[in-house]
């Protein structure tokens, strides 16, 4: 056996063990949701991406900006696409919301236009993230408030098109932290902007991605299922380094999570998510076959 072949089994064998630590009666328990797959992975060959989710059973599919720029001209040519993979377009990735008051009419005039394009491709939401977190200090509550004033003014006009405005949580951003999450989710107007909340990023910022389905149930419009590696065995000397891998290969609570999303009959998106490839000897697709089998195996899915 190969080196590479020996550790794309080690990988799939990680996978398959954890069965056994997962609570037998988590199958019951397994949500009615819609399970997506974001394309991100792939890097912005969204074509192959489609294909590759598709044929995988996945109902839907996540884009991001980058399929505005190529096909903001071409609308029709890229929605032909996702229908003949059988796909939805659940979510949609619009980018950095600023907050800075000179640049707020641009940055809104941005998000709408993302919003009347996935309305096109009959796409129902659009996620907003940030990247407008201090270098050497935590953000201030005024900040956090901030973020929280525009996403309201974006989800106005999204939503005359029919298109719901939802916030992303994320390491790096403001809405790293729990209480920072709480703040901003306090600040904003749940008729404009629900959330999107991203397991894996809430667990690294410190918090119980569980106990966050349950405590906003009542505007989770949709989750990023993703699992995150830390501390890393290849920088011991830091304990803080991380990265995102296939589902199973991390520590994140996976089943807690989906333990919540059945008690409180969540019937929305779910999407997979993987900002890349984490072992340089796997494609996405295998990347995604990993975490195919997890939902599977352990979780309970029928895809």
């Amino acid at each position: 056996m190969s080196e590479i072949s020996r550790r794309r089994f080690l990988a799939q064998a990680g996978v398959l063990s954890c069965a056994a630590f997962i609570p037998s009666d988590i199958f019951a328990k397994t949500p009615d949701l819609k399970l997506g797959y974001s394309a991100i992975t792939w890097g912005g060959n969204d074509l192959q991406a489609m294909k590759d989710i598709s044929s995988l059973g996945f109902k839907g599919i996540q884009l991001r900006g980058n399929a505005y720029d190529t096909y903001k001209t071409r609308v029709s040519e890229i929605k032909d696409q996702i229908a003949a993979h059988k796909l939805a377009l659940p979510m949609f990735s619009s980018g950095n919301v600023e907050v800075e008051t000179a640049k707020e009419a641009s940055t809104i005039d941005y998000h709408v236009a993302h919003a009347s394009f996935v309305k096109a491709l009959g796409g129902s939401a659009i996620q907003l993230t940030n990247s407008a977190r201090p270098k050497d200090r935590k953000p201030t509550t005024e900040e956090l408030k901030r973020l929280a004033s525009v996403m309201n003014e974006i989800g106005k006009q999204t939503a005359d098109l029919g298109i719901q405005a939802v916030y992303h949580n994320h390491m790096a951003q403001l809405g790293e932290t729990p209480e920072e999450v709480d703040i901003i989710l306090q600040n904003t107007n749940p008729k404009y902007v629900k959330l999107l909340l991203d397991v894996a990023h809430y667990h690294q910022g410190g918090g119980d991605p569980a106990r966050a389905v349950a405590q906003y149930k009542d505007i989770l419009y949709a989750l990023h299922i993703k699992d995150v590696q830390c501390p890393l065995p290849e920088k011991p000397e830091n304990p803080k380094a991380y990265k995102f891998v296939e589902l199973g290969n991390g520590n994140v609570n996976l089943p807690g999570v989906f333990d919540a999303l059945a008690k409180i009959k969540f019937k929305n998106w779910a999407i997979v998510e993987l900002d890349g490839v984490p072992d340089k000897s796997r494609s996405p697709i295998q990347c995604a076959e990993i975490s195919k089998a997890f939902l599977k195996d352990k979780i309970g899915f029928k895809i």
